[in-house]
């Protein structure tokens, strides 16, 4: 079978491919197309008009194609007749450089250049909640402190377990699932890989959620704060560096404070550096401000950074180190682009290995109690416009994703901030309409 699709469509009886991308918004695209014609769409890509998607493009442009990468082919559990394939776009025989994937796997090349093969997993949270998206689903899930409720877990088990299920049938080695720390809240958790397939495996599973949630009458949310005063879907990101045959971790030296190697600290590092500019991308739109910022939650704690600090295995700052050999960026919301999301770690990492980077100094404290002691770490950006401004100013992050990935994004950002800026809400009616 190897790398031909059709071979693939006729073992396992598969009729449809979706051939997908993903956009700079993080919306998956996708073209049905029946397996008599995919090796077509294979060897030539299936056609998109790049404008009537959140890419930089205009109408004027040629068809932009989408070339399905047969490395990332899924066969639909719950609907085995079809298969999703993940897609490299081009242009007039060019890579579109502002494409998500086409930047990740630029990213990942530069890095093995470097020697140096990133792995990554990712814990993708979201809500279970009403068609409307009013609610939550369940209405008995009113616990204060509901992380880890059995019964409410177990309330939606015909749900958790069917994504399960195809997780463990896929070989994603799934390890667990809990009820998470809002109401309503789930995180299913599964194998680290190396950072394209953890980045296609995010798109998948994002978009596999979601349906399986409407197959039960549901709908499925990774909106990084659906819920005033719940806690907010993030999308901790674990990261370790290994040589470049991907089989001795090169993070790890036990002689080294919290087991984390010279080249461990310095990715870390480049984290830190160009955290606040990163945030443009970890936390991409005007709600995920509504999480890093938000004040206390109803469980206790928002379980998420609003500082630039990092620490040990103490979960309330923006990098913990849990253990020797990796650590996790907790920055990320579930808003995050799958491919972005791991470009710029690798972007800022890259960046730091390279120059050396000292991630500063480390704290232990309770950042939620304490935070306003620590002097001199920068606090996270207060809203899209000031991270998009962070990124825009930060020219060596700007330049290692691209210059015309850079632009594109900023661009059409930019513009979602002005038509969030220019939105008259009710807020405005209750405050000032007696002024």
């Amino acid at each position: 079978m190897g790398n031909d699709l059709a071979a693939f469509a006729k073992e396992k009886g598969v009729k449809y491919f979706m051939i997908s991308y993903t956009d700079l918004f993080g919306g998956q695209r996708a073209k049905l197309v029946p397996a008599q014609a995919v090796a077509d769409m294979q060897r030539d890509g299936a056609g998109f008009a790049g404008f009537a998607t959140w890419l930089d493009l205009t109408p004027a442009h040629p068809d932009m194609l989408a070339v399905p990468d047969p490395a990332s082919v899924i066969q639909l559990p719950w609907k085995p007749e079809v298969a999703w394939v993940a897609a490299n776009c081009i242009m007039d025989d060019k890579s579109v450089e502002q494409a998500p994937r086409n930047t990740l796997k630029r990213l990942i090349a530069e890095a093995a250049g470097d020697g140096m093969h990133i792995k990554t997993g990712v814990e993708a949270e979201f809500f279970l909640i009403s068609p409307d998206g009013k609610t939550i689903s369940d209405e008995y899930d009113t616990a204060s402190k509901p992380c880890y409720d059995q019964q409410a877990v177990m309330r939606r088990y015909d749900v958790i377990a069917e994504i399960c299920d195809h997780m463990l049938a896929l070989g994603w080695g799934a390890y667990q699932n809990d009820h998470e720390d809002a109401n309503g809240q789930f995180e299913m958790n599964w194998a680290f890989d190396d950072a394209l397939a953890t980045a296609d495996k995010h798109s998948f599973f994002k978009f596999m959620v979601k349906s399986v949630a409407e197959k039960h009458g549901l709908r499925a949310t990774f909106m990084p704060k659906p819920f005033q005063g719940l806690t907010g879907n993030g999308c901790h990101a674990h990261i370790s560096v290994w040589d470049k045959d991907g089989k001795t971790n090169v993070f790890a030296d036990n002689a080294m404070e919290l087991g984390l190697s010279a080249k461990g600290r310095n990715f870390l590092g480049g984290i830190m550096k160009h955290a606040s500019a990163l945030a443009a991308i970890t936390n991409p739109t005007v709600n995920s401000y509504k999480r890093i910022n938000a004040p206390r939650t109803i469980s206790g704690a928002t379980w998420a950074p609003n500082t630039v600090t990092w620490t040990g295995n103490n979960r309330t700052h923006m990098v913990r180190v849990p253990g020797p050999g990796r650590f996790e960026l907790r920055l990320p919301d579930g808003a995050a682009n799958p491919y972005l999301l791991q470009a710029v770690i690798i972007a800022a990492g890259l960046d730091g290995v390279r120059s050396k980077a000292d991630p500063g100094r480390r704290y232990d404290i309770d950042m939620y109690q304490f935070g306003h002691t620590v002097e001199g770490a920068p606090k996270l950006p207060l809203n899209l416009l000031d991270a998009l401004r962070e990124f825009d100013n930060d020219k060596s992050l700007k330049a290692a994703l691209g210059e015309e990935f850079s632009s594109a994004y900023l661009k059409l950002k930019q513009q979602e901030w002005n038509s969030y800026a220019s939105h008259f809400t009710q807020w405005e009616r209750d405050h000032t309409l007696d002024i």
